[in-house]
């Protein structure tokens, strides 16, 4: 079961990035107080250390990795693994004039997780941008976080991005995940988050973002071995900081 931004100096991380017409580079290290994955808390509502590597190719190509402590799959009895590493790689461009496209694979991995079925999934994604707003779909072709016979999983989500002028930016996005199989009516849900960002320079942001869901509240809580009174999808407030170089 998933339950969705320090136990690790190995989180690394690879970005779909802008396309390019040569080889790019950067990276990106962060603290979150909460990792908020479609709004349900990766670290039982606790802080997460986070990082990435972005590799862009020739024509708009890319591949890449990313990475976060969690707490979830510990929380769960037999679970093991404290990491989430996610490799991905696709192509980016526009179609036409303002109207651009984004297609790629995702794997998420949570190595020697220990769960059956395992908690690591794939999934093709493919999104479109005009102007301000993206609209993505994300297929899953494995079964989803761990969920019994739940391949086929999808989420969809819509996004925009405002600049308010003065290094400051809004994005207020909402999105829905469906769960196939046996925990279908419980484990899906939706999610909703406004992320303020301020741009400090040299690589450096800040940001705050409200963040929550309708999710199931006997459903995504921690597991046995932690507090199951928390309710991992609760409205509450994040804080980050990210440096990009």
């Amino acid at each position: 079961m998933k339950k969705s931004l320090f136990a690790a100096a190995a989180l690394v991380a690879l970005t779909a990035m802008p396309s390019v017409s040569y080889a790019q580079f950067s990276g990106n290290v962060g603290l979150t107080t909460d990792y908020r994955y479609r709004g349900i808390s990766q670290t039982r509502l606790k802080p997460a250390l986070q990082g990435g590597v972005d590799y862009g190719l020739p024509a708009g190509f890319y591949v890449g990795a990313w990475a976060s402590t969690i707490k979830w799959i510990d929380d769960i009895p037999g679970g093991d693994s404290s990491i989430e590493i996610d490799l991905y790689g696709g192509v980016k461009g526009e179609i036409m004039p303002g109207l651009g496209f984004d297609v790629g694979v995702l794997r998420y991995e949570y190595p020697s997780n220990n769960l059956n079925p395992s908690a690591s999934t794939t999934e093709l994604y493919g999104a479109l941008t005009y102007g301000p707003v993206t609209g993505k779909y994300s297929h899953a072709v494995s079964n989803t976080f761990g969920n019994l016979d739940s391949k086929n999983s999808f989420y969809f989500d819509l996004s925009a991005t405002f600049d308010l002028g003065s290094g400051f930016s809004a994005v207020p996005h909402i999105g829905y995940q469906k769960i196939k199989g046996p925990a279908e009516d419980a484990a899906s849900y939706t999610d909703y988050s406004l992320t303020v960002t301020k741009d400090l320079g040299s690589g450096l942001s800040v940001s705050g973002a409200l963040v929550g869901t309708d999710a199931d509240k006997n459903f995504y809580v921690p597991g046995a071995d932690a507090n199951s009174t928390k309710f991992l999808g609760k409205a509450s407030g994040v804080l980050s900081v990210k440096y990009v170089f």
